[in-house]
Order: structure tokens, then sequence, then C-alpha cells
């Protein structure tokens, strides 16, 4: 346990933003399963959208690295068209 006022609030903060960052990456391995799963499903292009905005919102705070989530988005638009293709 912190001894310091100061460190038990850091604490509290901490788990706070943990808590919050932890349903946010559920959320995107949820959505990125759903469209792996049914590349060629109809609801797959909305969800590659929905997505998509969701990497770069977690992106700009800092939960994803910037081209982690390029590279997420990429590699799932590439999966989704050439199901559609074929």
């Amino acid at each position: 346990m912190p001894t310091h006022a100061s460190a038990a609030k850091r604490l509290r903060q901490s788990e706070k933003l943990r808590q919050r960052n932890r349903t946010s990456r559920s959320q995107i391995r949820t959505l990125t399963k759903k469209i792996r799963l049914e590349p060629a499903a109809d609801e797959a292009p909305e969800l590659l959208k929905e997505v998509s905005i969701l990497l770069d919102r977690f992106a700009s705070r800092h939960l994803h690295h910037q081209n982690k989530a390029n590279r997420l988005k990429s590699n799932l638009t590439r999966l989704v068209n050439s199901a559609r293709q074929t």
C-alpha cells in the first residue's frame, strides 16, 4: 500500500484508467474478431468503418500506437476487400 497521499491518489487514478483502457481494448478485439470470422458478411464493411473510427480515436489517446492502428486498419481492409471480391 502507498504511504504517501499522492501515491494513493495516483494508485486510484491509474486503476480507473486501467479499467477504461481495458474496456476499450476489449471492444476493439471483439469487433476485429467478428470481421476476421466473417469477412464476406454483409455487415463487415460497416464493422470495418466502426473499427477504423475507434482505432483512430484510441491512437489519439495513446491506447494504441498510431502505426499499430494503421496496420490493423490496413490488414482488416485488405481482408474484407479480398473476401468481397470472391
